[in-house]
């Protein structure tokens, strides 16, 4: 497997390469450990801090016991930090691009943080990395919405070895539309209750169809279906079931709509703190 990682040398992004080494030591591997070293300063300046920058990754690469035996690629670049990691990722066209949560700036309220320009900006599948490195993902959580960038994410989590279908939770969200309606007009407890226990078997079915025919259907999920708005459903299964991580897909969008209207994937890099992987649509 082809793994760009990338640090900015702070504790918390750190745990990305120490998890990307677990990773590549389970086959054969090569990471891309890089840095991005902001242009936006001095001529002098920026020489400066990629010579540290080569020699810090050096020292990671030797240090780090995740990183023993694995071919590694110390790579330094200058630019913004998405720009940056978007472009080494396209010169060495990774099967996936390990990020540790990096450290937040006031801008990235406004246009996101670097994970998720990474995410928007790229077609890589991308895994956060929120917690202390792990050898295997023994407890998978996969939301998805019955579109294809939710069958993709979940094959790119089995390709990977990121998921075990036999150690995995599908979760799919439904909303009793007629519900709200029914409760307005005084509808008895008992109805109310019967309509929503049949949305739910027919959400059921969706789930069970949906996986049939993107052949997942044949493995021994755990399927979960719970009513609500997705973001909250998932965030309730993370807090209640602390799975070890959690499986998106992402949708395409472009123009206004990719840079101002937040997804529920973004939502969930932004707040959940569970490792995640995103997976964008294929290509083309």
């Amino acid at each position: 497997m082809n793994i760009v990682v990338a640090t900015d040398f702070s504790t918390r992004s750190n745990r990305a390469p120490r998890q990307a080494g677990l990773l590549a030591q389970a086959g054969d591997s090569q990471l891309h450990l890089i840095h991005v070293v902001d242009e936006d300063q001095p001529a002098d300046l920026v020489r400066i801090e990629e010579r540290e920058a080569e020699r810090v990754l050096t020292e990671q690469i030797a240090s780090m016991p995740e990183l023993v035996g694995v071919r590694c690629n110390p790579v330094v670049v200058t630019g913004h930090p998405f720009d940056g990691i978007l472009r080494v990722a396209a010169s060495v066209n990774p099967n996936l691009i390990v990020m540790g949560q990096h450290r937040r700036k006031l801008l990235d309220i406004f246009i996101g943080t670097t994970i998720e320009r990474v995410v928007r900006g790229g077609s890589y599948p991308v895994l956060m990395v929120n917690n202390e490195a792990q050898r295997n993902y023994n407890r998978v959580l996969a939301s998805v919405d019955l579109s294809k960038a939710s069958a993709t994410a979940i094959r790119v989590g089995l390709d990977t070895g990121l998921m075990r279908e036999d150690r995995a939770i599908i979760l799919h969200a439904f909303s009793p539309l007629g519900k709200t309606r029914m409760i307005s007009v005084g509808a008895h407890p008992a109805s109310i209750h019967e309509y929503v226990k049949g949305e739910n078997e027919r959400a059921m079915d969706e789930l069970t169809t949906f996986l049939v025919s993107n052949d997942l259907g044949s493995r021994s999920w755990s399927l979960r279906i719970e009513e609500g708005a997705p973001m909250q459903v998932i965030a309730d299964a993370v807090s209640r079931m602390l799975p070890d991580l959690l499986v998106m897909g992402t949708h395409n969008r472009s123009g206004l709509s990719r840079a101002l209207i937040g997804s529920v994937t973004e939502e969930a890099l932004r707040s959940l703190r569970v490792d995640i992987l995103a997976v964008p649509p294929p290509k083309g």
